[in-house]
């Protein structure tokens, strides 16, 4: 669950970098919104726990 809600955050921050807001505002200041770097930064460390979680089990039969 958390690996895909990773890759939908990681998805719409890729999005958002493209869009014509974005651009412009990278043109001006150089870099990407706080947002847009919120979305792609979290997206991608919540896929990566996620798919770490998945490979080795998130605490599945340690009771």
């Amino acid at each position: 669950m958390l690996a895909v809600a990773g890759g939908v955050l990681l998805f719409t921050g890729l999005k958002a970098r493209d869009s014509l807001t974005e651009r412009a505002t990278e043109l001006i200041t150089g870099r990407n919104t706080e947002q847009t770097t919120l979305y792609v930064a979290g997206g991608g460390a919540a896929l990566v726990g996620g798919v770490l979680l998945a490979l080795f089990g998130g605490g599945r039969g340690r009771r």
